[in-house]
């Protein structure tokens, strides 16, 4: 069941292939399981996919980056809350990473 809660996220690994899509699906479980709705744009072997729009980063109340490399436009999350870890935590516990972005405060 939804409550209503927004997570964004974008996940990228140096390879752009297993732990991009393993981070990606570990936190849209576990967001799924807590009942938030949740988007992730994946920077993998393919290039960018579900690019996450103005409007999605807008109504968030947290935006997750679980990534090994940096990420280009990071700037377009100036408005909501951001965590940075890296993917083999995102997978390990995303829970515990789902609920350290929901805490932090607003910018």
């Amino acid at each position: 069941m939804e409550n209503g809660t927004r997570i964004v996220v974008v996940t990228a690994c140096p390879t752009g292939v297993a732990l991009t899509y393993m981070a990606a699906t570990r936190l849209l479980a576990a967001a799924q399981r807590l009942g938030y709705l949740i988007k992730v744009e994946t920077q993998g072997a393919l290039g960018s996919e579900d690019v996450l729009t103005r409007k999605d980063i807008g109504r968030a109340h947290a935006a997750i980056i679980a990534a090994d490399v940096d990420i280009e436009g990071l700037d377009r999350f100036q408005s909501v809350p951001v965590l940075t870890v890296g993917t083999a935590r995102a997978i390990a516990d995303p829970e515990a990473v789902l609920a350290e972005a929901l805490a932090l405060p607003r910018p």
